[in-house]
């Protein structure tokens, strides 16, 4: 529940926003494109095409790694997924590609 004193700062018009404002407001859809130009969607998989070194794992994720049940983020350069061996990995759009 927010106060009638909480601002969220909007990254889309760079402006703080009374929340209340911000609650009543829809997301808006965010189209998010792989390597090839394909629509990725919630619950999509991917495959990586090309060697990937992941920062604060110390390892590298090989080219034609799939990574399952993808999440769009509010970034439509970024998706968020999930490794057997690594939780919260951010990709970058461009270095996938839809399965």
């Amino acid at each position: 529940m927010t106060g009638d004193d909480d601002y969220i700062y909007d990254e889309a018009t760079g402006e703080w926003r009374p929340a209340a404002a911000t609650d009543a407001q829809p997301a808006a859809a965010v189209e998010v494109r792989d390597a090839a130009g394909n629509f990725l969607a919630d619950g999509d998989a991917v495959v990586l095409i090309k060697d990937l070194k992941v920062k604060g794992a110390g390892q590298t994720l090989k080219q034609g790694t799939v990574i399952k049940s993808i999440r769009l983020t509010d970034d439509p350069r970024h998706i968020e997924g999930r490794h057997d061996s690594i939780r919260g990995l951010v990709l970058r759009a461009e270095f996938v590609r839809k399965r």
